[in-house]
């Protein structure tokens, strides 16, 4: 019998400093929103398996939540590979802050989004690359059918799903990851290699 591996992906809750680039660095949430987590902590199973990124708001936001589900543990494992994108130097800044300034890294990095690094940072391709990587990895973890809560980043949840539908990286940067929403991806093991179905995707509380 096939073993599936429930993928529930949940972006952190809204940031403080919405315009801001933040990729790595730990930056505050917002006000809590009560009654979105709510709705969106109702949609989640209970005996999961909880994952976060190591950052400050995706450890909040998936304590917060737990709170709120049956079984769920006080705090989450962590894996640094889900973290959001590395974006270097721009870490604080907004897209027009450097746009006003004259960054010469804009335009190529524009140009070729998925492929090209912010200065000092990482691309989403190597995103890709990462976030895939811990899910075989915590997946073939699991001895039967099993629930991952994974509470994470727009970035690499993009990356989840073009993983599940073999995206290329370009074309994932398309999707929209809403604060709090749910991405549903089941990947089914098989004798010929993993298979993916997906549930939902960016369902908002």
């Amino acid at each position: 019998m096939a073993k599936t591996v429930r993928w529930w992906w949940v972006r952190h809750a809204p940031l403080a400093q919405p315009h801001q680039i933040a990729g790595q660095a730990d930056v505050d949430l917002a006000l809590w929103p009560g009654s979105s987590a709510q709705l969106t902590a109702a949609r989640l199973p209970t005996s999961a398996l909880w994952l976060a990124s190591p950052l400050g708001r995706t450890r909040e936001t998936a304590a917060r939540l737990a709170a709120l589900v049956p079984a769920a543990p006080p705090e989450p494992a962590t894996d640094p590979r889900l973290m959001e994108q590395h974006f270097g130097a721009w870490q604080g800044h907004s897209y027009a802050e450097l746009e006003d300034a004259g960054d010469p890294h804009l335009a190529p990095f524009w140009a070729d989004p998925a492929g090209v690094a912010p200065p000092g940072g990482e691309t989403f391709t190597d995103v890709c690359h990462r976030v895939a990587e811990a899910v075989e990895e915590w997946s073939g973890r699991q001895t039967g059918d099993r629930d991952i809560i994974c509470v994470s980043h727009a970035g690499p949840i993009r990356a989840a799903v073009a993983q599940a539908l073999s995206l290329p990286p370009a074309t994932a940067l398309s999707l929209d990851v809403a604060p709090l929403s749910l991405t549903r991806l089941d990947r089914i093991a098989t004798a010929d290699g993993p298979v993916w179905a997906v549930r939902w995707i960016n369902r908002i509380p």
